[in-house]
This record gives structure tokens, sequence and C-alpha cells, in this order.
């Protein structure tokens, strides 16, 4: 059976997330000895002890999910899961992505991702920015309420996370008016997001050009499996388009109903990989069809090497 592996980002993280995992795998334990080795703090201890104002902070929230969803991956190989045919990852879960296809070295992707977070929360002063989910309207209702709420701030379309869902960002009084809008074309519901930074939006432009400043200084290889960016819903496996996207990516939408469609014709099971089940739920809402497993502790890898194990032909060989 083909599979693809997805990652997410940033909101998936708590405190004592993976506990039962890393007590399993060593390999798992390993992947965040080397992150804390790398960072020159203990990454373990805050993500198993907190505090949580800290592990939200964005420069550790980012570290501690791109490991914990390197280190689900290593628990579902040492478990015997087959490797994937193509990975993708939501916003920050590209960078988890990048290190399991093997673009990416683990010890240089957390200090990466680490100032990747530092850069984002400067790019703003802490409550100019604002992020909102938009739902039960088309896509083209929230643009046009952005466009309408503008006024000379900046409100945008970032995450097209399923049909009927999308993430606005920009200045908080023009995402506070583009609420308002959307409603008034009908939107069921409008919820400010717990986050100040405008990420993906055109607003993170100053702060992508120093993430690319700092990706020129990192070896970037050919990914070993197919690698699709949720930036364009495309492959890309040249080193230096891999890096030109990351950068893109920081100030670009995530298209993630794209993206997951794009998957779907390479792999008809999705693995999501690390805390939570925010993805797999996202996966659902495009492809009620779609078979996806949320790996979060030694169960629910068990459950899913079996189901795919199972899935796959006699003498067929895992891709």
């Amino acid at each position: 059976m083909s599979i693809a592996l997805v990652f997410p980002g940033q909101g998936s993280q708590s405190v004592g997330m993976l506990a039962a995992l890393t007590a399993r795998y060593a390999s798992a334990a390993q992947c965040f000895a080397e992150a804390s080795q790398a960072l020159g703090f203990d990454l373990w201890r805050l993500v198993a002890e907190g505090p949580a104002e800290r592990l939200n902070a964005t420069e550790y929230t980012q570290p501690a999910m791109l490991v914990a969803g390197v280190a689900t991956w290593r628990a579902w190989r040492e478990q015997g899961g087959a490797p994937p045919c193509v990975v993708a990852g939501h916003s920050l879960g590209e960078f988890s992505a990048l290190v399991c296809a093997q673009a990416l070295p683990l010890e240089a992707a957390v200090r990466l991702v680490q100032y990747r977070g530092q850069i984002m929360q400067q790019a703003m002063p802490e409550g100019a920015g604002a992020m909102a989910a938009i739902l039960g309207i088309e896509d083209v209702e929230v643009q046009a309420a952005c466009a309408q709420a503008g006024q000379g701030e900046i409100v945008e379309a970032v995450n097209y996370n399923f049909p009927g869902q999308v993430v606005i960002a920009g200045h908080a009084g023009a995402v506070e008016r583009a609420m308002e809008l959307a409603r008034q074309r009908g939107a069921k519901r409008t919820l400010l997001l717990p986050v100040s930074v405008p990420a993906h939006s055109s607003l993170m432009r100053e702060a992508a050009q120093k993430l690319a400043a700092r990706l020129d200084q990192i070896e970037v290889r050919p990914p070993v499996y197919r690698y699709i960016s949720a930036v364009d819903a495309l492959e890309h496996s040249d080193p230096a388009d891999i890096r030109a996207t990351l950068v893109r990516q920081l100030a670009s939408p995530v298209r993630w109903t794209q993206t997951v469609r794009a998957l779907l014709v390479l792999a008809p099971t999705l693995i999501e990989c690390g805390p939570g089940k925010v993805l797999s739920g996202l996966v659902r809402r495009i492809d009620r069809t779609a078979s996806c497993f949320a790996l979060e502790d030694p169960e629910s890898i068990a459950a899913a090497v079996a189901a795919t194990a199972a899935a796959t032909a006699p003498g067929e060989a895992h891709v």
C-alpha cells in the first residue's frame, strides 16, 4: 500500500504530548535528545513539564512541533511502519516533512525553525496582528470580505484548510472588520484565534527575507521521498527550489485542500505524524472517502501499522 505522511504545525502542541510514545520508542526519545543538544536547552523537559506559556511561545513551539513530528515518524518506522511514497506538512509541518525525507538535517532544522519563530514574532508589535477562522462560506466570499476590509491595512486569506474553512490574517483592526463583513456575507461562524503573529500573510515578507539568509547557510539535499509543498500543492525536489519554497511559504497562503487532493492521487492512505488529530479531521472534510490515521501513542501506531500492512496485497512491496 502506498502511504503519504502529513505533519501538523503550530496549534497541536500541549504540555505532556508524546509522553507514552517516547517512553516506548527509543528512536523517538533520541530524537528529542539530538534536538536538545542542537538547541542548547532540554527541549524534552519543556515539552514534558512546561510551563505552557513557554511552550506556546512561537520560538519554542516551532522546534517542539518539528521534533514531535520527526519523533513520531521514527517511532512509526521502529514499529515496522512502511516508508511513504510522498510527504507534506501544514505550515511548520513542512520542515518536519523535509527532515523525514532527509532533505534537511534535524539539528540544523530545529535551529532554523527556532529562528523562524523569533523573526515571525519580531515582525509585528504584540497585539498589532491577528488571525481568525471563517467558516461556512465560499473561498471567494472570504477573499472579497478581506479586500473590502483592508482600508489601507492588510488582511488576507492565509489558510485554505478545507472547503468552508479559511483562516485570515493581517492587522488586528482589518481582521476584525473582515470577520464582520464575512458574517454579513453568510459566514456561519467567525473565530478570533489566540495568536498575534499574522502568519502566511504578506506582513511576513521581511521575516521571509531574513529566513532566506539563514537558509543559505544550511545544506539542503534532494528528498528521498516525494515532497509536495502546501504553498502550491506541487512537487519540489531541487534543493535550490526547496529553499525558495520555504522562504515563499512564510508569506504565502497554506493551500491545504489542494495539497491533500494532490497527495490522494499518489497514495490512498494518509498518516498524520504528530500530536493531535487536526490534519486527520481536515483530510476527512476534504475527502470523506480518504483513509487517514493519526499517530499519537504506541496504540495508535500499532493499529495503523497493522491496518496498512493488512491492506497490502500478498507479494506487493511497500513503496
